[in-house]
C-alpha cells in the first residue's frame, strides 16, 4: 500500500476509474496490517487484501479464485 508517488489507495482508485482496467483484480499487499484494513481497502475497490509477510500459499489461493 505504501509506494513512492502515490499511495496503494490513490493508484486503485486510478485503476478503478479507468474504464480499459476497471475490471482486473487488485490484490492489496501491506506490511503494517491493522485492525480493519481488509474492510477499508475493500471499500476503496480492492478485490482483495493479503498482508506480509505473505504466505504465499494464500497468495497463490487468492491469484487463482480471481483469475478464473
Amino acid at each position: 500500500i505504501m509506494m513512492p508517488v502515490m499511495d496503494g489507495m490513490e493508484a486503485i482508485e486510478h485503476i478503478r476509474k479507468n474504464k480499459k482496467t476497471s475490471n482486473i483484480p487488485v490484490i492489496a499487499v501491506t506490511a503494517k496490517a491493522m485492525l480493519g484494513d481488509r474492510e477499508r481497502f475493500i471499500e476503496r475497490g480492492a478485490t482483495d487484501y493479503i498482508s506480509k509477510p505473505i504466505d504465499y500459499d494464500i497468495l497463490m489461493r487468492l491469484l487463482k479464485v480471481w483469475l478464473k
